[in-house]
């Protein structure tokens, strides 16, 4: 059994990498990024890798790609994420944290506040988005951004914490 595993994953990889110029983790080359997404109730034409981990009541709308090892929590309140946004990989989004309850040795309750983020937002790679937060429409999050409060629609934020850098109308001007 192990050495049909073996090949089917070979073969699976041989087309990626020949097809796409890629290579991808087992489950990622199995699973369909859409059907999951499909599986998950997200909108048309959205798309999630298999690697990502999905926790409690998470929507997403239409048109929206989700990139490799990205956890959305909803878990704590639910997540919600619009249409036609890029949420890049290593991407976490919670709705809940237990930092009270450690520090009290679990004498306070798991703090937990529902998370949105808008449509046409560009989340960058690796950036991480606490409970509560919402994140406004046609929003950019730089990589590597804590966001730790409300982001305003049309804005460009970066950092730890997170600041807002400028506008992203700059980004919707035709070229």
């Amino acid at each position: 059994m192990l050495d049909k595993l073996k090949a089917f994953f070979n073969a699976r990889s041989q087309f990626f990498k020949q097809t796409y110029n890629r290579v991808l983790p087992f489950g990622d080359t199995v699973v369909d990024r859409w059907e999951k997404a499909k599986l998950l109730g997200f909108g048309a034409n959205t798309s999630i890798y298999d690697s990502s981990l999905v926790l409690g009541d998470v929507s997403v709308a239409n048109d929206t790609w989700i990139g490799p090892n990205t956890v959305l929590d909803g878990s704590g309140g639910g997540l919600t994420i619009g249409a036609h946004c890029s949420i890049s990989a290593g991407v976490q989004i919670y709705t809940h944290d237990t930092v009270r309850r450690s520090l009290t040795g679990g004498q306070a309750r798991i703090e937990q506040a529902p998370t949105a983020i808008g449509d046409h937002c560009y989340i960058g790679p690796n950036s991480i988005i606490v409970k509560g937060v919402k994140i406004g429409d046609n929003v950019v999050v730089g990589a590597n951004s804590l966001v730790t409060r409300d982001v305003a629609d049309n804005t460009v934020v970066y950092g730890t914490p997170a600041k807002v850098i400028g506008s992203s109308l700059k980004y919707q001007e035709s070229e």
